[in-house]
């Protein structure tokens, strides 16, 4: 089986940050969703992403894996977070968007019948991946 090398693992990274900050930029823009409170900490980790994996490319940057993992893992923590309280795990005593702004929990998170954390914890997954990818090959 061949190997992605780390170089195509983040250009990957980067086209699927740039792809789902675009993607909420849609969502908010021109379908009108306004994003709740961890969606506002999820874009956080996500915009700097997209920016920071592409100059690292750019400039051809060794060490850009190590940030897109730890970017990825802080914006796929507060993706989960707000998954559980999406599917009802954490229990609703501690929803953080109740108080002002749209529901964390409501059809307003639902794009094409998949809720949006669970859209944007598959994305910071795949980035955190793909750049531990690049890593690995520079250090054989």
């Amino acid at each position: 089986m061949r190997r992605i090398s780390g170089e195509t693992a983040l250009v990957l990274a980067w086209i699927v940050a740039l792809a789902a900050s675009l993607s909420v930029l849609f969502i908010g823009e021109v379908l009108g969703q306004t994003p709740c409170n961890l969606c506002w900490f999820q874009r956080a980790f996500m915009f700097p992403l997209a920016i920071v994996l592409g100059l690292g490319l750019w400039w051809r940057d060794p060490r850009i894996g190590r940030y897109g993992i730890i970017l990825a893992i802080g914006g796929g923590a507060v993706a989960l977070w707000h998954l559980g309280l999406y599917v009802g795990v954490i229990p609703e005593s501690i929803k953080p968007c109740t108080a002002s702004g749209p529901s964390c929990t409501d059809d307003n998170q639902v794009v094409f019948g998949i809720p949006i954390p669970l859209l944007a914890l598959v994305a910071f997954a795949l980035i955190a991946l793909l750049s531990t990818f690049s890593l690995k090959e520079r250090t054989e």
